[in-house]
């Protein structure tokens, strides 16, 4: 993971693009790759199969959603990694197995 934020953030400086990634527009930006993931599959049935060139664009997008995903964490110095450790307990305890399992409803719904 360090070695792929170097990466990004030497692609950025090499290009003096730091001063257009105010928190604010790295918000947007990972809004906009995020909805390029959902046109991938915006009219395909549940269970029809991405072609080739879908299965290419959707690692791309993916690839886009993590860069931009990667930035703003820096922005505020967040560990990605951690915090999805940390949502993941936090989801455990709003959706307990024994309670949940095979529903699909929000955890307002439970209790």
């Amino acid at each position: 993971m360090e070695e792929l934020k170097s990466t990004i953030n030497n692609f950025i400086q090499a290009r003096d693009w730091k001063q257009y990634h105010a928190p604010k527009n790295l918000a947007m930006a990972l809004s906009v790759e995020a909805a390029e993931i959902v046109e991938i599959f915006q009219w395909k049935k549940a269970d029809e199969p991405l072609s080739t060139a879908d299965l290419e664009h959707l690692r791309q997008e993916i690839g886009d959603v993590l860069v931009y995903l990667l930035e703003l964490a820096n922005k505020y110095d967040i560990d990605i990694v951690q915090a999805a450790k940390d949502k993941m307990i936090l989801n455990d305890k709003k959706y307990p197995e024994e309670v949940v399992k095979g529903k699909s409803n929000k955890y307002t719904e439970y209790q």
